[in-house]
C-alpha cells in the first residue's frame, strides 16, 4: 500500500504543531512558578500606589522559592529555597495563615523583631515615629467607599511616609479614628514573621487584625514589580473602550 507525501506532510505539520504548544505551555508553566506570575488589583487598600484595574508583574525569586511561589501551593518541602530577606518598603503578594488559599497585596512595614504601633494615624517602629509630611490632596475615584462599580472623583487626606532605609510612599487618610485601627497596641514581630500594612490606611485589613496577623516569610508569594496595564472599570476585555479607559500613564510604571 502506497502513502502520499501530501498526507505525510500534513501528519508532520500536524505534530510539529502539537509539539510547539506543548513546549509553549511547558515554557508559559516554568515562567510563571519560577520568575513572574501577573496579579490584578480588585480593591483599594494599597491605594494610592497601586489602583483598582491594575495588573502587575510579581517577582516569583526575588525571596527565593517557597510551596506558596508555586501553582496550587504543593506541601512538598517546607521553608524557602535560596533565600533572600525581603527589605523595610517592599510591595509583597502574600499568603496570610488564616487564609492560605487567598493572596494579599500590602507593604512591608516591620521586619522580624521590630515593635510596630500606630498612633493617630502615625507608625511607630521601635518607639520611633516614621517620617511623615502632609502632601497634595489626592483627587480620583473615591478610595474610602470600599464599594464595587463606578465611584465618583473625590479629594482625600494624603501624605508622604518615609521609612527609617529611605523608601518613600504616599499613603491616604480617608477619615480620622480615636480609636483602632488609627491607634493601636504595639506589635512585636516574631522571629521570621512580617508586619503588613496597607497604604489606605483606614481601609486596609492587614497585620493589624488578627485574621491576618503576622505574615510567616513562607508565606511571602513574591516581590511586585511593574504595572504592565491599567484600566478603569470590572472588564479588561472590553478593548473598545480602551482609549478611554486605559490609564496610559500607569503602564510599565516600577514598583521599587
Amino acid at each position: 500500500m502506497s502513502v502520499s507525501g501530501n498526507t505525510v506532510r500534513q501528519k508532520g505539520t500536524l505534530g510539529e504543531t502539537v509539539r510547539s504548544i506543548a513546549w509553549a505551555l511547558i515554557i508559559a508553566v516554568l515562567i510563571r512558578s519560577f520568575v513572574v506570575q501577573p496579579f490584578n488589583i480588585p480593591s483599594g487598600s494599597m491605594e494610592p500606589t497601586l489602583l483598582v484595574g491594575d495588573y502587575l508583574f510579581v517577582s516569583k525569586f526575588s525571596y527565593g522559592f517557597s510551596r506558596y511561589s508555586l501553582p496550587f501551593s504543593p506541601p512538598w518541602f517546607s521553608g524557602r529555597i535560596f533565600p533572600s530577606e525581603p527589605q523595610r518598603g517592599d510591595i509583597a503578594v502574600f499568603r496570610p495563615p488564616e487564609h492560605l488559599a487567598t493572596d494579599y497585596i500590602k507593604r512591608i512595614i516591620g521586619l522580624p523583631g521590630d515593635r510596630i504601633q500606630v498612633v493617630d494615624g502615625v507608625v511607630l517602629i521601635n518607639g520611633k515615629l516614621v517620617g511623615r509630611e502632609r502632601i497634595a490632596d489626592f483627587a480620583g475615584e473615591d478610595p474610602c467607599s470600599g464599594r464595587p462599580g463606578p465611584r465618583p472623583v473625590v479629594r482625600v487626606t494624603q501624605w508622604r511616609e518615609t521609612l527609617p532605609n529611605g523608601v518613600s510612599y504616599r499613603t491616604l487618610q480617608c477619615r480620622a479614628f480615636h480609636g483602632f485601627p488609627d491607634t493601636t497596641t504595639v506589635y512585636t514581630v516574631p522571629p521570621r514573621h512580617y508586619f503588613m500594612m496597607g497604604d489606605n490606611r483606614e481601609n486596609s485589613e492587614d497585620s493589624r487584625f488578627p485574621d491576618i496577623g503576622y505574615v510567616p516569610f513562607e508565606n511571602l508569594v513574591g516581590r511586585a514589580e511593574i504595572i504592565f496595564f491599567s484600566v478603569k472599570g470590572p472588564d479588561i476585555w472590553q478593548v473598545w473602550r480602551w482609549p478611554w479607559t486605559v490609564r496610559w500613564s500607569r503602564l510599565f510604571e516600577t514598583l521599587r
